[in-house]
């Protein structure tokens, strides 16, 4: 059985047509349209335009994906951290022009647009496509909205553990400021709190703690290729596998430092 199979028939065998497809909420075709709309989808395309717009876009389309997501998952019909696989390989965009004194925000899943609308026209443009190809951008993106954006994507209801807390710190450190209390203490009190907890629902995760991190640092700055490599090192050194959490702190760091070159 696919995945996509595993994804609209619920444990107790519920049927496909139960679930909520991108068909059903949005003009695709082909194989997309027939594709559940999943948590881990929806919370991608949350990211997308957090990091694109700076908001989650009310109607956009992460919000009628969130919403599509959630009746799925009461329905049983996907787990929480399902993924489609056109999500997985081929990622979303969220995309802004500037025509005139309007700017045309365009959102996709794959290759397929899911939405298309207009706003005022502000003086910046960004561009981001998730997982793995970014576009520069003209407004740098800073630390801590890198920090907030792992706090919303894939990886942002995975508990805290001491190689998260780790990179947290060392995102805090590349700040230039760090207060007593803050994120990167908040991150570590976090760790050791889930490594003496049994059951994953009484842990705290990293959207817990990264949240609006933004206005929890006392100071921020455009994330760098140096600032990304401390994390990232800071991660792996701290991380039983050697290898950074896929959606993770250093992934998003190194991300935002991708977009600012």
């Amino acid at each position: 059985m696919s995945q996509e199979q595993q994804q609209q028939r619920g444990p107790a065998g519920s049927e496909e047509q139960e679930s909520i497809k991108y068909g059903d909420v949005f003009d695709v075709s082909g194989d997309l349209a027939s594709q559940t709309i999943t948590p881990q989808d929806a919370a991608t395309m949350q990211t997308a335009e957090q990091m694109a717009l700076g908001k989650t876009q009310q109607g956009g389309a992460a919000a009628i994906m969130q919403s599509a997501a959630a009746m799925n998952e009461r329905l049983g019909v996907v787990g929480h951290r399902n993924m489609t696989d056109v999500v997985r390989d081929e990622g979303v965009v969220v995309m802004e022009t500037d025509v005139g004194a309007q700017r045309i925000v365009v959102e996709a899943v794959g290759d397929q647009v899911v939405g298309q609308y207009s706003q005022p026209t502000v003086p910046t443009t960004r561009q981001v496509m998730s997982p793995d190809t970014y576009i520069p951008v003209s407004d740098p993106v800073t630390i801590g909205e890198a920090l907030e954006a792992s706090a919303l994507g894939a990886g942002g209801d995975k508990p805290v553990d001491l190689s998260d807390a780790a990179a947290i710190q060392a995102a805090e450190v590349a700040t230039g400021v760090i207060l007593p209390g803050g994120i990167g203490a908040a991150a570590q009190a976090a760790a050791t709190h889930n490594a003496r907890t049994s059951g994953d629902e009484d842990k705290t995760t990293i959207s817990d703690v990264l949240e609006d991190a933004t206005s929890k640092l006392p100071a921020d700055k455009p994330a760098t290729g140096e600032d990304a490599e401390g994390v990232i090192s800071a991660e792996i050194r701290n991380n039983p596998l050697t290898a950074a959490h896929p959606g993770g702190v250093a992934e998003s760091v190194a991300a935002a430092a991708r977009l600012n070159v």
